[in-house]
């Protein structure tokens, strides 16, 4: 296994809006009209929307018929993930000549760890001055490239990366506050030391949550961080559990998480060109696990579990179709692999015939000693994994509530004629 490498100063590179920009660079025209692109998992719902569209009452998650009533003018656009995905695959490796460690987090966004580049560079402000050039450069160059996998001619120079926004603090989450503070183009620096009076002003709204537990915090007149890091931990603990414990240290600025150095992948893959266009969901569904097959009897994947798969797609002229999904529980088992893939592909199917379908798996965990020898075998990861699902339910529970609530019942006395002699109960430690 190859070192993981790890920055605990961080810068954040964002891109907002990444793949709508990249829809904008590739037609220009459509900068001048709102806009919004579908989503590739639910067609019938808009992802990502432009400013204009904002503007005109359109948010991510309407559906189409929602969007349309409240802005006429809309322009609606097919997504083209396969395109998204290696443009941003691009970014990330230009960001590689910068820095050894550097982790991706999103479509648009990733972190550039700078532990050590002041040898090379100088301060943060030198820093910042070489990514943003790195980052335009690589616009150039892509902008450059002609055609993309969709087939449209993308304008050279690229317009897109000349305005990147950047974050340089001690850890992801500051760096990350930061940037969403920048201007485009430009770049906020937190100096250590500093992260707590930063963080303090900002709204909740920058916090890893979902919409129920932003809703909560909102509910209980919660609008900045140093609101919420003004209460007592154990209160947030008490309401949200283990989740609500890292969000109160986020919000505080006590924990620093650092970058992680996440090696490149060598995806295990197949892929099929079908002699004709297909459309129909059942023959995909079942060409699905004929690849799922095909990449597991790989040499490669002996000993190894699957924990990330990804299907794509190249449609007829030339749109593209792909869907992601990491297991719960990583499996070498053919059928667990597959399902969720085609569960994702009955729900938002491709736009179009499908001509060519690959089938890629994109990281792994070591497997069992049994399935080290029988790599086939996946009963022992089931088991493993339910036992992992069950600690992680009881943890939970004696982290909101000071004390465990899960027992055994055990046999003492059960010759005894009273009931309370009988049994005991123990604490569960699964």
């Amino acid at each position: 296994m190859s070192r993981v490498l790890t920055s605990d100063h961080a810068v954040c590179v964002w891109i907002p809006l990444f793949p709508l920009r990249l829809e904008e660079a590739r037609r220009p025209e459509l900068g001048t009209r709102p806009l919004a692109l579908l989503d590739p998992h639910d067609g019938r719902r808009v992802w990502q929307v432009s400013p204009l569209a904002r503007r005109a009452g359109v948010r991510p998650g309407m559906t189409i018929g929602q969007a349309i009533g409240l802005c006429p003018p809309l322009m609606l656009c097919e997504p083209d993930p396969v395109t998204y995905d290696e443009r941003f695959a691009g970014l990330v490796a230009a960001l590689g000549d910068v820095s050894p460690v550097v982790e991706p987090a999103e479509l648009g966004r990733a972190f550039v760890g700078t532990d050590g580049l002041e040898r090379l560079y100088g301060g943060p402000e030198a820093q910042l001055a070489v990514i943003s050039s790195v980052v335009e450069e690589w616009g150039k160059r892509e902008g450059g490239r002609g055609k993309g996998n969709a087939g449209w001619l993308y304008p050279s120079p690229f317009p897109l990366p000349a305005s990147p926004r950047l974050g340089w603090a001690r850890g992801k989450f500051p760096a990350w506050v930061a940037a969403t503070r920048a201007e485009p183009g430009d770049a906020v620096i937190v100096r250590s030391g500093e992260e707590q009076r930063f963080l303090a002003s900002q709204s909740i709204a920058v916090l890893p949550l979902d919409a129920d537990t932003h809703r909560r915090l909102w509910q209980l007149g919660l609008r900045t961080l140093g609101a919420l890091a003004a209460l007592p931990e154990d209160a947030i603990v008490a309401q949200f559990g283990r989740a609500g414990r890292r969000l109160w240290r986020l919000a505080a600025g006590r924990i620093a998480e650092p970058v992680i150095g996440r090696p490149a992948p060598q995806p295990i893959g197949a892929a099929v060109d079908f002699p004709a266009p297909i459309a129909d969901r059942l023959m995909l569904a079942h060409t699905l696990e004929r690849l799922v097959a095909r990449a597991l009897a790989s040499p490669r994947r002996t000993g190894w579990r699957v924990q990330v798969v990804r299907a794509r797609a190249a449609l007829e002229h030339g749109a593209s179709w792909m869907t992601e999904v990491t297991l719960k529980d990583p499996s070498a088992d053919r059928d667990r692999i597959a399902a969720p893939l085609k569960v994702r592909l009955e729900q938002a199917p491709p736009a179009g015939a499908v001509e060519r379908l690959t089938v890629e798996f994109l990281a792994f965990t070591p497997g069992t000693t049994e399935l080290q020898l029988f790599a086939r075998d996946a009963a022992s990861a089931a088991r493993a994994g339910r036992r992992r699902a069950l600690h992680a339910a009881a943890q939970e529970i004696k982290t909101r509530f000071h004390r465990p609530l899960l027992h055994h019942v055990v046999e003492v006395q059960p010759w005894s004629r009273l009931p309370e002699r009988r049994y005991a109960l123990i604490d569960l430690e699964p």
